[in-house]
């Protein structure tokens, strides 16, 4: 990263935890409120087809490394975990429910996930919370890191690779490709984040991800935010 991408966001001032945790209660319970009309219709669809489940809970790595569990919608098989290619979701997986296809691609199974944000689990914006195998993956550098902030619905990393099950489409080893080539590159992108958490900068991560969910095959990350490391050629 050059000294000119570094001032553009380590000039603006910090975002504090009190201050972003304010922001996170303020917008999450607003949406709860304005989202209803989506999520109950929802509720009762999984509950009517599928194998009847409507939320799937998993543990994931939230701050200073204490454990939480994230909630989605259940889009997958109850057992998908300890099937096929585990914790890692490939393209076209058939695990995936078909409901669910449609609630993973529109990203509204992570909808519920605002309720992590309400209480205190998660933040709006923030690194993507890790299940605890990819979490010990991370250098201890990363770790301590990511421990200092709450993990978040959305964030550079989650931009970056919201399309991952493409990137694993075609592998031979579509594990250990996630863990030689994608973990690490997440790794350094949500510490770039961490290290220049601004206001302006969780703003323009709301705004981006609202961008790329109506138009998903946008470039417009590297555009927006000067200085996130590039993708490796392996991802590209």
């Amino acid at each position: 990263m050059d000294s000119k991408s570094k001032k553009n966001f380590n000039d603006t001032p910090k975002l504090g935890n009190t201050m972003q945790r304010i922001l996170d209660i303020f917008f999450s319970g607003i949406a709860i409120i304005v989202l209803s009309p989506i999520l109950i219709p929802v509720i009762c669809l999984l509950r009517i087809t599928g194998e009847g489940e409507v939320l799937y809970k998993q543990t994931r790595v939230g701050i200073n490394g204490s454990s939480f569990g994230l909630i989605k919608f259940a889009t997958m098989l109850k057992d998908s975990p300890g099937i096929g290619s585990g914790e890692i979701t490939i393209k076209n997986d058939p695990r995936v429910l078909p409901l669910g296809k449609f609630l993973r691609k529109s990203k509204v199974n992570e909808l519920p996930q605002l309720w992590n944000i309400f209480i205190g689990d998660m933040s709006i914006v923030g690194p993507r919370p890790m299940v605890p195998n990819t979490y010990a993956r991370y250098p201890i550098e990363a770790q301590k890191t990511l421990n200092t902030v709450r993990p978040g619905l959305t964030g550079i990393g989650s931009i970056i690779f919201r399309d991952e099950e493409r990137l694993l489409d075609g592998r031979d080893d579509p594990i250990r490709f996630y863990n030689e080539n994608i973990t690490p590159h997440k790794s350094d992108v949500e510490m770039w984040f961490v290290n220049n958490n601004s206001l302006l900068l969780y703003i323009k991560i709301i705004l981006v991800t609202a961008w790329v969910v109506v138009f998903p095959s946008s470039n417009i990350v590297h555009k927006a935010f000067d200085g996130v490391p590039s993708l490796p050629d392996s991802l590209i």
